[in-house]
């Protein structure tokens, strides 16, 4: 049996979907999900299931213990068709985490607190084997926003921030209602779609509010202002956007 990279998990269970990460030797990032699954046994039984095509590196369970699934060296398949700074190949990218949470489909209940503490610790020690730096660390729904809801926004993505982990700001309060609307053009549209691939969105700039650039405002919301997570562009999300690539320079 495999040891765990990570002396924080408990086994390794090791599942047979993986590959070599492809052009790389090293990831560059960390993807969080949510299981979506009614279990956790059901969720860990699908990821070891060579027939589901689909694995994680780590698996976090409610009363957080951790088992891990991939060698870190390896390619799970976790993120699937996605797009982040460029990277299209995000399962040889990064690292992914499955964390157990029934998620959208089934209520979106909180994360328990012994959870949230373990992937904490999991995520830093992650991050700082391989040198992933705080704004890579990210939502599966930020790959895949046309795709991925997970983790959701009831993540606590400001409680991994303040432990260490993640890139964030405070959101801006709530104010005011939609400044574009679905199919408006024009370069105020093209200006936001560039602030959001900037930030690494995978978006083109057409100048569209398309359902592309739609889905990845929701994914930011879910990530970055989760109070309203409604696709729609106000005063709010876009000073929260301004402020985290800011925070960057």
């Amino acid at each position: 049996m495999p040891i765990p990279d990570s002396p924080l998990a408990a086994e390794f269970i090791a599942s047979s979907n993986f590959g070599e990460r492809r052009g790389r030797g090293r990831p560059n990032a960390l993807i969080l999900h949510y299981t979506g699954m009614p279990t956790g046994e059901y969720a860990l039984a699908r990821l070891l299931d060579p027939a589901s095509q689909v694995s994680a590196h780590y698996f976090v369970w409610e009363d957080g213990r951790i088992d891990q699934l991939v060698a870190e060296r390896a390619r799970a398949w976790h993120a699937g068709k996605g797009h982040w700074k460029g990277e299209s190949d995000l399962n040889s990218a990064s690292i992914g985490i499955e964390i157990v949470n029934p998620g959208h489909d089934g209520g979106s209940p909180p994360f328990p607190e012994a959870q949230i503490a373990a992937t904490i610790a999991l995520a830093r020690d992650v991050c700082a084997r391989w040198s992933i730096p705080p704004e890579r660390v990210l939502a599966h729904s930020d790959v895949a926003p046309a795709r991925k809801r997970d983790p959701g926004e009831v993540f606590p993505w400001e409680t991994l921030w303040r432990r260490g982990v993640g890139h964030w700001v405070a959101p801006a309060p709530l104010k005011g209602g939609a400044l574009f609307r679905p199919g408006e053009e024009g370069p105020p549209v093209r200006a936001l779609q560039a602030m959001l691939a900037l930030y690494g969105y995978g978006l083109d700039l057409t100048g569209v509010y398309d359902w592309k650039t739609h889905a990845a405002v929701t994914a930011f919301q879910r990530h970055f202002r989760p109070d309203r997570v409604d696709g729609e562009t106000d005063a709010s999300t876009v000073a929260t956007l301004k402020a985290l690539i800011e925070a960057l320079t």
